[in-house]
């Protein structure tokens, strides 16, 4: 009799091992749905190794991004150590899960689902795990497209291509040029990975962001002593100097701080002979955001190398 493997019995044995969602399905199903089984099933084929990394940081890796003419996606895969993201092997799997992620959406589930050959892109992180000896993980995934214009992409400290520490990603929606609009949103995407704008334009700020810079600039023109109407011009001309730093439109373009990004896309657009809009952008930093304790395994390999 065939034993119906539940999604609660994988998520319960993945729990377990820390194996891929393929991998304990089939173990389960192997094993007719007896857990303890199917640990050892896994362990017998070395996919359960994966269990005894889980519990360091994996905050090292690579940022990857892969492109077609209309759509681009980034993402991230962490590793526990430099060494590893220099390692032949791991570039590998992460370019292979960037092109799985085009084929796909930025869901992580649905990209660690991805079919590889006959196996998932799941059993081929728990497979370089096993051969690697690091924890690794696919932290997040971003994709932009856009229909008429570009989709342009920049890695700095690139260590093979489409590879490196940031990633950034930018459309720009546009019926002009191609080579011209090739040419600057390559430096767009440049400037993006040097200022890290957190919008396009005030619009796309979060709200809050925004009240909560003018509840900063108010109670400092306050504790001043200044009089209301003063602290609203106050609050006024502080927003404006707020959306010169992290407005992409707004800010001093990196390639010529006399004038802003939105100045010098006005001139691509007569270069390019059509209005060019910026659709979107990502941009990825390695390992931002993530804890990183004292005592991680990173830390001691540096440690045991004599690395500072």
């Amino acid at each position: 009799m065939t034993t119906n493997v539940t999604a609660g019995m994988v998520k319960e044995l993945r729990d377990l091992t820390q194996a891929g969602m393929m991998d304990c399905k089939a173990a389960l199903t192997e094993n007719a749905g007896n857990l303890e089984a199917a640990i050892d099933w896994l362990r017998k084929k070395g996919l359960s190794k994966a269990a005894k990394k889980a519990g360091r940081v994996a905050a090292e890796g690579l940022i990857g991004i892969a492109l077609t003419p209309n759509k681009g996606v980034l993402v991230e895969v962490n590793s526990e150590t430099d060494f590893v993201a220099r390692n032949d092997l791991f570039q590998g799997l992460v370019k292979m899960i960037a092109d799985a992620a085009l084929g796909t959406d930025p869901d992580l589930d649905k990209i660690l689902a991805a079919p590889v050959g006959s196996s998932t892109i799941a059993n081929a992180i728990a497979e370089t795990i096993a051969k690697v000896g690091e924890n690794m993980t696919l932290r997040r995934a971003a994709a932009r497209s856009v229909g008429k214009g570009v989709v342009v992409s920049y890695v700095h400290n690139s260590v093979a291509e489409g590879l490196g520490r940031i990633g950034v990603i930018v459309t720009l929606e546009s019926a002009g040029d191609n080579d011209e609009l090739k040419a600057f949103g390559h430096m767009v995407a440049m400037h993006v990975a040097s200022a890290n704008p957190q919008a396009i334009d005030p619009s796309g700020l979060d709200a809050a962001t925004v009240e909560r810079e003018k509840s900063v600039l108010a109670d400092k023109a306050k504790a001043q002593g200044k009089p209301a109407n003063v602290v609203e011009k106050i609050v006024e001309s502080g927003l404006k100097t707020f959306y010169k730093e992290v407005c992409l439109l707004d800010q001093a373009f990196i390639f010529d701080d006399k004038k802003t990004v939105g100045q010098a896309l006005k001139e691509s657009e007569g270069r390019a002979g059509a209005p060019i809009k910026v659709g979107g952008f990502v941009r990825y930093a390695l390992g931002e955001g993530i804890d990183r304790p004292e005592g991680d395994f990173g830390g001691e390999v540096a440690a045991l190398a004599g690395t500072p």
